[in-house]
Order: C-alpha cells, then structure tokens, then sequence
C-alpha cells in the first residue's frame, strides 16, 4: 500500500500522549498531515483512492504526514479509525465536494482521537474543556478545505503587504486616507485572521506569504515551496490543488 510520507498504521497506536498539551501536540500533528493530504498533496490522494480498491480509510499521524490504507484488523481497534471506504465515492461527486466531505469525517475523526485518549488518562472536566479549547483555536479541515476561511477573513478586511508585487493585495491600490491612520496596528488584527490554505496555521509578520490567483487562498510561501525571489517572476500564482485540478481536466 503506498502512502504519504513512508508511515505505517502502527505509528499512530503506538504513540500515546498522557497530558493535555500532549494531547493538543498529537491533534495538531495529525491534522498537519490530513490537511497536507487534501491539499498541497492532493494529486496523490486522489491517486491512492482508487474505487477498485477495497475499503480504505485516510489516516494522518503526529510526524504530520498521512497514508491511505485499509482499516485495523483487530476489533477493537487500539484507536478510533477513520471513515471507513472513502474512495468508493471519489468518482460519483465533484472532486471539491468529495474533499470537503473526507475532511469533515476526518474534522470528526480528529475529535474522536483527541478525546479518546482524554478518556484513556482520566481527564477531568477541567482539561476536556481546556483540550476542546485549545483545539477549537484551529478552524477545521473542512473549513480550509471548502475555503469559507478565506472568506470570513474576506468580510473583515482584504489582506496586505504581506506576500509578492504580484498578489491580490497589491492588485486593489492603497487603502482610502481615512483608513490609513494606523495601518500598521489594523494590519496585525488583520493578518491574525488570514489562515494558511496547506498548513491552517496563522500569519506571522516575518513570513513571506502569497495568494493564489485562482481560489484566492492564502499559502506560507514555505508550504508551496515559493520563495520572494521567485514569487517577482510569477505572473500568475497557481497554488498546487489548483494546478492538479487543472491538469486532470
């Protein structure tokens, strides 16, 4: 079976985080990889779930990588398991709602984990609260993947001077003289809200960010592998879920 990143099911069982913030640190880990699987990696994950194939499940593990396999063996298994059978439905949908749908399950999966091993070490209410805290932080998968992320941060504000000359940003002009006074302190809030569309993590002031011209998305340029030097010569930005699409139409 071939599988993102080289891991196998086992990684996951064998690894059990004792603390709240273990906890938190397995659920961010996993959620890495389940996104970088239906997004940066998408082209691949399509590959692997193929419907002549027997029930697989999409796995994501702590070192952030992911693996399309087939369900534990053993009843009950060591972890709650994925949706069970997911490529049996990637050819009967549109592709974008056949990824928003193996995210939601894998948004619940997440859950099911994260809380599985709060039960496991007896947390209390106290830490369940703390631990559902902690990852509602995140926005989910789905929401990264059906790009309704963006489009919260749309309603706020657009976002700025925070990737290359070519982006969306820098396309619009400079902001009207009543909303230029404290451009620097608004900026921050901004940027705050703008979210990673491969990784989910926030924006960082010294982190070269760059918007796809297509979807709109906002990427790290280090999760796309685009650095400022060759972001000048790119006259339209396709980040790689779009550029899969595109070659497979």
């Amino acid at each position: 079976m071939e599988a993102g990143g080289g891991v196998g099911v086992g990684a996951g069982p064998n690894y059990n985080p004792r603390t709240v913030e273990e906890v938190f640190k397995d659920f961010k880990g996993r959620r890495a990889g389940l996104i970088k699987a239906l997004t940066n990696d998408v082209e691949d994950f399509y590959r692997q779930c193929d419907p002549e194939k027997e029930n697989l499940c999409l796995y994501g593990f702590p070192s952030e990588q992911w693996e399309v396999n087939l369900p534990a063996e053993e009843v009950p298994p060591e972890l709650p398991e994925p949706a069970l059978g997911i490529n049996f439905a990637r050819d009967g949908m549109q592709e974008k709602d056949w990824l928003s749908l193996v995210a939601v399950h894998s948004d619940a999966w997440l859950l099911s984990v994260a809380f599985y091993f709060g039960a496991r070490f007896g947390f209390d209410k106290a830490d369940r609260k703390r631990l559902f805290n902690m990852i509602n932080e995140f926005p989910t998968i789905f929401e990264i993947v059906s790009g309704s992320v963006k489009k919260q941060s749309k309603e706020k504000s657009s976002v700025s001077n925070h990737s290359s000359n070519k982006s969306k940003s820098n396309s619009k002009g400079p902001k009207d003289d009543d909303e230029g006074l404290d451009d620097d302190e608004e900026d921050d809030d901004e940027h705050g809200d703008t979210l990673c569309g491969a990784c989910g993590d926030n924006y960082a002031a010294d982190e070269f960010w760059i918007c796809c011209d297509i979807c709109e998305k906002w990427f790290h340029g280090k999760c796309v592998k685009i650095t400022p030097a060759r972001a000048e010569h790119i006259k339209q930005y396709k980040c790689p879920s779009c550029s899969n699409k595109r070659a497979r139409s």
